[in-house]
């Protein structure tokens, strides 16, 4: 397929889209082309892969391509993946989703077609795959390497939940986005007078509800870590409210949030493709909830509530500063890995300089934010306090 000089990389990038996954195929394809690797972009992660025809006359452009400095300098500095994406997950197809010329040998319920993605990575010649994404996509690059496969990770998602890093590709612009919208959106609910309810990314860790409330952009939040109580919520913003000249207040709330003696809000039993039941907005259900809250401790008198799902608009657009520099430094630091001949490492940032870490801590711990050292739970907001030589971004950092 590809004629070899030292060898031949392939990237993807996997789950949901965030700006700086085109920076980091850039820096990858740029240093590998001038170290003298050649570079196969697959196109929508590991989907791109498991649909690949093995036959030198299909036509499977679809499924990867061959980058080069022109095509990743013409993307570089865009947001989004120009590779697409997906969260196909090949360890666990379900029947529908096999691919057509796979039915007659895969007939499960559930398929494991890793067979198949070990023999497409054969076909296409790839020595080497530098997958990028959250611990879903990365997950199968932990399965990828125990099968034999030269992997080197690169860890993105908003949610910043990736295990053994303190930063994660998009998260920066997640923070940066959330505090600009509910900047816009104050000045409604100010003119009205309203209480402010906003959605937020953050299904297991609440770090994007977080670190844009420690940076004002709201009175409160509410985080997966901590099951909240509504009325001790509706308190809190009622006395936010009442005693802000404008008469608002403003909470952040988790996508994952969930209510005193309650679980996640699903969406009518739907799945993603890596098993994760969808969450049905529990913005919604804060918002109603609250307004009734807040009579009890408003002289009677229920105060009306402005309800926004922050949703796509926070991973949409281009890559800020620090999404822009981290996935150039994450793409390089893969290379220096791949040159050195060290393989089944993650790229990270830890307490403020760049590493790698073993690619298995991605399956053997979960990052969420530790409640008791970073979450008010009598006052629904994070501790300011202690941040002598903390990361960046305070509360990312694993003990």
């Amino acid at each position: 397929m590809t004629q070899k000089k030292k060898g031949v990389i392939g990237i993807l990038t996997g789950g949901g889209d965030v700006p700086g996954l085109n920076p980091a195929i850039r820096a990858v394809t740029i240093r590998a082309l001038r170290e003298g690797y050649q570079v196969i972009g697959i196109r929508r992660g590991w989907g791109g892969l498991l649909d690949l025809i093995r036959d030198k006359s299909a036509d499977n452009s679809n499924n990867y391509m061959l980058l080069t400095e022109e095509i990743v300098n013409r993307t570089g500095r865009t947001g989004g993946t120009f590779l697409h994406t997906s969260r196909t997950k090949p360890s666990s197809i379900k029947r529908e989703d096999v691919p057509d010329h796979l039915t007659d040998k895969f007939k499960g319920d559930k398929n494991d077609l890793t067979s198949e993605i070990l023999k497409n990575l054969d076909f296409l010649g790839i020595d080497f795959l530098i997958p990028i994404g959250g611990d879903d996509t990365l997950s199968y690059a932990v399965r990828m390497f125990r099968e034999g496969v030269k992997v080197v990770a690169i860890p993105k998602t908003m949610d910043n939940d990736v295990p053994g890093t303190d930063y994660c590709i998009g998260f920066s612009t997640c923070v940066t986005r959330t505090i600009s919208l509910a900047n816009s959106l104050r000045t409604i609910a100010g003119s009205h007078e309203r209480l402010l309810v906003l959605e937020v990314f953050g299904r297991y860790a609440g770090f994007t509800a977080m670190l844009p409330t420690m940076a004002g952009a709201a009175n409160r939040c509410v985080i997966p870590e901590f099951r909240f109580n509504i009325d001790r919520l509706a308190e809190l913003l009622v006395y936010d409210r009442n005693n802000n000249p404008s008469r608002y207040a403003i909470v952040l709330v988790s996508e994952g949030a969930m209510f005193e003696g309650g679980e996640m809000i699903l969406q009518d039993h739907a799945m993603d493709a890596y098993g994760h039941a969808k969450l049905g907005g529990v913005g919604d259900l804060v918002s109603y909830q609250l307004k009734d809250a807040t009579a009890k401790y408003n002289r009677g008198k229920a105060i009306e509530v402005v309800n926004q799902k922050l949703g796509y608009m926070v991973r949409g657009g281009d890559p800020d500063a620090i999404d822009s520099i981290v996935p150039m430094a994450f793409g390089n630091l893969a290379l220096d890995l791949l040159v050195k001949g060290i393989h089944g490492r993650l790229v990270v940032l830890k307490n403020g300089r760049y590493d790698n870490v073993p690619l298995d801590v991605i399956t053997s711990t979960k990052k969420m934010v530790d409640v008791k050292e970073f979450y008010n739970t009598e006052r629904y907001r994070p501790t300011y306090e202690s941040f002598e030589m903390k990361p960046l971004f305070i509360m990312t950092s694993e003990l």
